[in-house]
């Protein structure tokens, strides 16, 4: 190449992240630890989305326009897939895809339809999140509802931590507490719903002990990296070598 053309100030980013505005740790494999990715991400926090005004039944919509603004600031920085923090975002998904031009991937509930064709017959999704606060229009807005899509969702018992750090803020994280609490959930999940085929993992913080959840389980996990790094080779790709070996 021997010439090229500018525009803007940034290059060479292949994610943009629309950040909740949090102070929890955040572990590799976290969307938010950018040591997650094996390529440049830029990172925007949108000010005053605090996870309790997102991860309720219903999200505050005075955020929906902050979200939008961050998009589009992303989206002129040349990245070439937006994503968010957080699954309960779903819910803004057809706004925030309206308001720009590359893919935009609020929640790894996108991918609970294709998850459940590669089921066999009476088979279901296992939907693994933190608090009960999932609801029909969080599916609609993921583009699928539970009377198209057979799931059962499974939670954290009332009395785990891990909703008390990432939903309520706290600064102070024990990972292996973690991963026990997250673990126990899904094979709860599984052994009162025997039925469950594979999981996808709402929550993005999750991601890191999605490799626990297989080897407990031997099912397959979707999760919020899966999402993004398969959208990845959608819109990067991979170029093969042009030789045989």
């Amino acid at each position: 190449m021997s010439s090229a053309k500018g525009g803007r100030t940034l290059y060479g980013h292949a994610l943009g992240v629309l950040m909740l505005d949090t102070v929890f740790p955040r572990f590799p494999g976290d969307v938010g630890n950018a040591l997650t990715w094996p390529f440049p991400v830029r990172y925007q926090i949108v000010e005053g989305a605090f996870s309790n005004r997102i991860m309720g039944p219903d999200p505050d919509s005075e955020l929906l326009q902050p979200f939008v603004d961050g998009a589009r600031r992303l989206e002129a920085e040349g990245v070439r897939a937006i994503t968010t923090s957080c699954g309960f975002l779903c819910v803004y998904q057809r706004e925030l895809a309206a308001a720009v031009r590359i893919p935009m991937l609020t929640s790894s509930l996108l991918q609970v339809p294709i998850a459940a064709r590669y089921l066999r017959p009476g088979q279901r999704v296992g939907i693994l999140t933190e608090r009960p606060n999932l609801t029909a229009r969080h599916f609609s807005g993921a583009g699928w509802s539970a009377g198209e899509v057979p799931v059962t969702v499974g939670t954290l018992p009332p009395e785990a931590v891990f909703p008390t750090i990432y939903v309520d803020g706290g600064t102070e994280a024990d990972y292996d507490l973690l991963e026990k609490e997250i673990v126990g959930a899904a094979r709860d999940l599984i052994r009162r719903n025997p039925d469950v085929g594979t999981i996808v993992a709402e929550c993005t913080n999750f991601v890191p002990f999605s490799q626990a959840i297989r080897r407990a389980t031997g099912l397959p996990v979707y999760d919020h990296y899966t999402l993004v790094m398969q959208t990845y080779e959608a819109t990067i790709g991979t170029d093969f070598p042009r030789r045989l070996s």
